[in-house]
Parts: structure tokens; sequence; C-alpha cells
């Protein structure tokens, strides 16, 4: 989403419409899902936009991974929300973990200094002085990550055609980043086989699957905004009791989706520029089943308890 913050948020012009492939039916998403919803903070914000977190990741050992994009950092909070650990990372944004266990993040993310070098870092979230290493550089306008069961990489691009996917060795799989030919990507997610894509620069708001195996075969699961001007500025996603949860950047929603059918609805409303969603796994007392964990543009980290 940062790359977009001058065009989108500041006057400027309209966004293109995405490349969406073959469809599935929309749906509406002024109706409320009908779970009841708490919203509590786990860490207060700042000034709006200034104080920007980003992406949000789990280690499944007791730490939250927070991208601070604005003031170029990664955070580590413990499950009653202390600060237990920072490393310095230029304007980091999508940050997940790989099953080898180390927290894999992109660098470079913030459009005021990706001149200084992007791409995708890692480091071990069980050192004591966690220190990242490159695994692939120069990749520019790059947002989002997700990352397989065999530890392929998956980067999204916001003004760009065509989610990325590079090998465990950092080398790019160049057949299957030119297959996945959807524009303008940014949040990603994997269930199964499939890899969800929220399309940012989109007047339609889709979210598009794209399978690991035939990418080319993507197709529109919905498109959440039924008229060119209630376009959601969708960022990041992820899976939840089987449905999909995206945010909402402008809306200040998290969204419920049905991959199969495409319906959806209002799960959550009153955030503040949400930028990332995330079910807390191995986090202390807090519950995957009923607890989703959200970052924001105005600084907040925040948790939405569904009953």
């Amino acid at each position: 989403m940062t790359a977009l913050l001058s065009g989108l948020l500041l006057g400027g012009a309209q966004p293109p419409a995405a490349a969406s492939g073959r469809h599935a039916p929309g749906a509406t998403t002024a109706q409320p899902c009908g779970a009841r919803t708490h919203i509590e903070v786990f860490r207060p914000g700042g000034i709006p936009l200034l104080d920007w977190r980003e992406n949000l990741a789990f280690d499944g050992h007791g730490t939250l991974w927070v991208s601070h994009v604005t003031r170029h950092r990664v955070e580590g909070y413990a499950p009653d929300g202390t600060l237990k650990a920072t490393l310095p990372v230029n304007g980091p944004g999508g940050i997940r973990r790989g099953p080898d266990g180390l927290m894999y993040v992109n660098y470079g993310v913030n459009p005021l200094t990706a001149g200084l070098g992007s791409g995708i870092l890692r480091f071990d979230p069980a050192a004591a002085h966690p220190s990242p290493e490159k695994v692939v550089d120069g990749l520019s306008g790059i947002n989002g990550l997700a990352i397989d069961a065999a530890g392929n990489l998956y980067v999204s691009r916001e003004l760009a055609t065509g989610v990325r996917k590079f090998r465990p060795d950092g080398t790019e799989d160049e057949r299957w980043s030119r297959a996945a030919s959807v524009f303008g990507t940014n949040g990603l997610e994997i269930v199964g086989d499939q890899l969800y894509a929220s399309v940012l620069t989109s007047t339609a708001s889709p979210i598009v699957r794209i399978p690991l195996k035939d990418p080319a075969r993507h197709t529109t699961v919905t498109e959440l905004s039924p008229h060119p001007w209630d376009a959601k500025l969708l960022d990041d996603l992820t899976a939840f009791r089987g449905d999909l949860v995206v945010a909402s950047f402008r809306d200040g929603e998290l969204l419920r989706v049905d991959p199969a059918t495409g319906r959806s609805c209002v799960l959550v409303s009153g955030l503040r520029m949400p930028t990332s969603v995330r079910v807390p796994l191995g986090f202390g007392a807090h519950d995957p089943r009923h607890e989703l964990f959200v970052v924001e543009a105005s600084g907040r980290i925040v948790t939405v308890r569904v009953a």
C-alpha cells in the first residue's frame, strides 16, 4: 500500500483496472456478517501515516513480528504487548514465517527509501539478537509476501503485472512469474495449493485465485466494489475459519469472503486504515479460532475477537 500512498490518498490519478482473468460471481459487501466482534488495542499508535505499521506475522513460538515501515525496523512483541526485540530494516513490508522456522521480510517497500535497496531478508526469530541477511536483492515496487510449504517465496507488486516467485535459493522461477499475470497485487495468502491475492489498483476491488501449479489459470474469486467510486483499497488478507478475511484500507473494515462462492460481508468496521490481518498462532493464550490481529497505518496494533 505504501507505494501508492501519494497517488491514491493524496489526490493522484485513478488507479488502472486489474487483469482479472475468468470471473466467479461477485457479491456486495454492504451487509454485516452478523458475528459479534470486539476490538481491543494491543499496542497504541502515534501520528497516522507517519507511524505506519505495514504487516505482521507470528513465529509460532510466542513472538509477534511487525513491519514498521516508516521507522525502518521490524519489532518483536510478547503476548502481553511488551516490545522484546527490534532489528533495523529499510522500509519493511510483507513478513512471513518460512517452513524452515526463519522469518522472511520484504525490504525497500517505503518509496521514500527504496533507492537504498529492496528485496527479501530473513532472520532467525529465536536468536538473542536477530540479524537479517539478504535472500533476494534488487526487487523494486514490492509489497506483500507469501511462502509455500517447499519454501518458495511469492512477492506482490502494486504497480506492475505478475506475482514474482523465487525459489528457496533466491533464484526466480521466471516462467511462473510471467504466467501469474495479474496487475497490481497487494496482499498474498496461500491456502492449500492456491495463492490468493488482493488487488489494490482496480476500482472493482477484486480478490484473485492463482493455482500454484498452473498460475496462468488464475481466476477472480469476487469483486468487492459494486461501483467504481466505492474502491476499497484492499490490503493484506488471511485465511480464517475456512474463509478469507481481507483489510479494506479506505473503509476501515475487515471483509469476510467465501473463496468457494465469492460471497462476502463486513466482519468488523471502525478500524483506522488497516493494512494487514493475521491469525495468532502459538501466541500465548490468544485463541486462533476466535481472534485476529490487525496492524494499521495509524500505528496501532489491535485484536479483533470474533464470537
